[in-house]
């Protein structure tokens, strides 16, 4: 048996990290589905107890966790528009819609079924092209973050419903939230006025939870009188016919998350947005409109999120540098046990990285397992009577909110964006912008500095800079197209050359 083969099925064949793996997916989905409860919280955990453990046993338990949990936080997103994980605020666009119309168990087991497709493609780009993909990541300069997060925003179009203005006035104020705090770099305040609580930022889990859970609950309160909405359950596991359709999608949505998760800095959460976004444009006659319960809208987040698991292994494996911030935690675990995550690792010790990739595979297999088990358990949550279930809401957003820093201040900043996420509501603003801007700031911030600094604070040179290299030349010229892809005349000529198509397939009867 080769060496390589032996080292991936180690995890299969050795009871203990057999047990080990299973007990972490199934703890990550759990903790994943609990706001505020993140996996970097529960990985972080966790290094302490592992310590004295063997190496096999601790990387086996925190790769299922981490799996489990990016594909836990979709559950609470459908069942009750409260995402476990930022990378699960994409996934509630649509998701809670199709429970409202009593069909959250079809569209639990599409996000499981999907997340097992994604989880699975990024770990099979991990294996065979691990090398190609780090090289490639370490391209990207400065000014490289910063055109993929402009990119980013210009999700706000797809995430805005309606309104265009709104959706960019929504997105801006969640950059606005993003850079409250102490400047990165010169430690500056900023929009603290003076308030020491405010010098740490606000807290995006806070704002988060506010705007999703807590809006909702307000929300609810009109429609207290309505009766529950009956879910039907007839089908759980997606049918050929829906997985074959949204295969095409699944896939190229999971290889949009192996190569964000593979950017060092960036993570799931920006990946299913782009995922998102993606499926949106390329959508072209959904069932369901988007945001109303297209299956399309729960299929490319998480097909995005969970590949971009993979994805974030690539640099931390290869190059020594985490790819989001839970490997960042991995990255700290493994050097407490004596390894050197980079490119040592892979002449010195392979066997961690087969290991690696074979307790990731199991991890997702034990995902679908566990994903697929409960659903109408849980699904019964949206059946209960909304004198129950809206206090059980608010009850979740606290606890979860407090336990992120145990901070009382969070809680009221949560109670306070939930006020505001309702009238935004209420007045037709979309909130996912608001969480879009929230997440970009900071990389929009740091690599704006970054790039100035390095051209000597010149913007001549930044764009110099951007044309003279060409992957910065090719995202640039990506943002132009899809600026230029929101304008009436791009409409105008997409509707002529179409015509013209037609035109030309037409068959004249009198020529048959």
């Amino acid at each position: 048996m080769p060496e390589a083969l032996q080292y991936f099925l180690m995890t299969w064949t050795q009871p203990q990290l057999l047990f080990l793996t299973a007990i972490g997916t199934f703890a990550g989905i759990y903790i994943g589905a609990i706001p505020g409860l993140s996996v970097t919280m529960a990985v972080s955990i966790l290094i302490s107890f592992t310590f004295s453990w063997e190496v096999n046993n601790a990387l086996a338990l925190m790769a299922g966790i981490y799996m489990g949990g990016v594909y836990g936080g979709s559950r609470t997103a459908i069942l009750l528009n409260i995402p476990g994980a930022p990378s699960a605020i994409a996934t509630a666009l649509d998701g809670y819609p199709l429970a409202k119309k009593g069909l959250a168990g079809e569209a639990i087991g599409l996000s499981t079924t999907i997340s097992t497709l994604g989880g699975f493609f990024g770990i099979l780009i991990l294996a065979i092209a691990a090398p190609f993909v780090s090289e490639f990541a370490l391209r990207f300069q400065p000014r490289d973050y910063l055109l993929l997060a402009v990119m980013g925003l210009l999700l706000v179009g797809s995430l805005s419903g309606g309104s265009m203005a709104k959706g960019v006035f929504a997105g801006a104020l969640g950059i606005l939230l993003g850079s409250v705090g102490l400047d990165p770099l010169t430690a500056e305040e900023r929009f603290t006025f003076g308030y020491t609580d405010l010098m740490t930022g606000i807290s995006a889990i806070a704002i988060m939870i506010g705007m999703f859970g807590v809006s909702e609950a307000l929300d609810q309160m009109h429609y207290l009188s309505m009766p529950a909405i009956k879910q039907r359950l007839t089908r759980i596991v997606p049918s050929w016919q829906d997985v074959k359709k949204h295969l095409p999608l699944g896939l190229r949505c999971s290889a949009l998350g192996t190569f964000i998760g593979a950017l060092p800095g960036t993570g799931g959460d920006i990946a299913a947005l782009m995922a998102y976004d993606h499926a949106k444009r390329s959508t072209k006659n959904p069932e369901v409109p988007f945001g109303e319960g297209a299956k399309e809208g729960i299929v490319a987040p998480e097909a995005a999120n969970n590949s971009a698991v993979g994805g974030a292994y690539i640099p931390m494996l290869t190059l020594g540098i985490p790819g989001d911030a839970v490997t960042a935690v991995i990255v700290g675990a493994m050097f407490v046990h004596g390894l050197n995550p980079g490119p040592l690792l892979m002449i010195e010790r392979p066997e961690i990285f087969w290991f690696t990739v074979g307790t990731l595979t199991l991890a997702t297999i034990f995902m679908f397992i566990f994903g697929m088990t409960g659903i109408k358990i849980f699904t019964k949550i949206v059946e209960w009577p909304k004198t129950v279930l809206l206090p059980v809401i608010l009850l979740l957003s606290i606890v979860g909110c407090y336990a992120i820093n145990n901070s009382v201040t969070d809680v009221w900043w949560m109670l306070g964006f939930g006020i505001i996420g309702y009238f935004m509501k209420t007045y037709g603003y979309q909130l996912g912008p608001v969480i879009l801007g929230l997440i970009l700031s900071r990389l929009i911030d740091d690599n704006w500095r970054r790039s100035i600094i390095s051209e000597q604070e010149s913007v001549v040179g930044l764009f110099t800079g951007i044309f003279m290299s060409p992957l910065s030349l090719f995202l640039f010229l990506t943002i132009v197209f899809l600026l230029f892809s929101q304008t009436k005349l791009w409409v105008k000529l997409k509707t002529r050359v179409l015509g013209r198509s037609a035109k030309d397939v037409t068959i004249d009867p009198t020529q048959v």
